[in-house]
């Protein structure tokens, strides 16, 4: 694709790091029951991946959350639909997204889930821009700490492009300006 300006993270570096992460979950919850939420839509397919390699009972939810409206930069807007049709009070709850920027969205999340009263509350990101942060929020588990660019693949969009990329790539500017 003549859009991407190289490729950040390769498919094989993914599935190494999804099948480390998975190890690493399974041996913090055993003996646990856990409650994955996929963070739709750009999380899908590293939902997928990941929790294949969790070797351990699993219930699946769903939920779109978003801070980002056809654009690059987060509206500081918090949009969360689906709050109320899930049922967390008294599990141990995993939300698993796709990117940690600006950490609105997943704060937001973080609270709503909290007053939900669930027993513990975790959260795992495939990448995490740090440097990017305006709200304090911690991440349990993060794949990979990536630069200040935008980037693309493996879920994550361009206006609802690029999610079918195999890999994480970053995005020529002049595509997105």
């Amino acid at each position: 694709m003549n859009e991407i300006k190289k490729v950040l993270i390769t498919e094989e570096q993914l599935k190494a790091r999804n099948a480390e992460m998975g190890r690493q979950i399974t041996a913090d919850f055993q003996g646990k029951e856990l409650l994955a939420i996929c963070i739709l839509r750009g999380s899908y397919i590293f939902f997928s991946d990941l929790t294949r390699e969790i070797e351990l009972p699993l219930e699946v939810a769903f939920m779109h959350a978003a801070s980002y409206f056809d654009g690059t930069e987060s509206s500081g807007k918090v949009n969360l639909p689906d709050q109320n049709m899930l049922s967390v009070k008294g599990k141990d709850v995993l939300v698993v997204e796709d990117i940690v920027d600006s950490g609105r969205t997943l704060s937001a999340l973080k609270a709503t889930l909290l007053e939900k009263e669930v027993n513990s509350l975790h959260i795992v990101t495939l990448l995490d821009k740090p440097d990017r942060r305006v709200v304090d929020i911690d991440v349990d588990y993060s794949g990979f700490i990536v630069p200040d660019e935008f980037v693309v693949g493996y879920g994550l969009d361009y206006n609802q492009r690029f999610r079918n990329l195999k890999y994480i790539g970053v995005l020529k500017e002049e595509v997105y300006q």
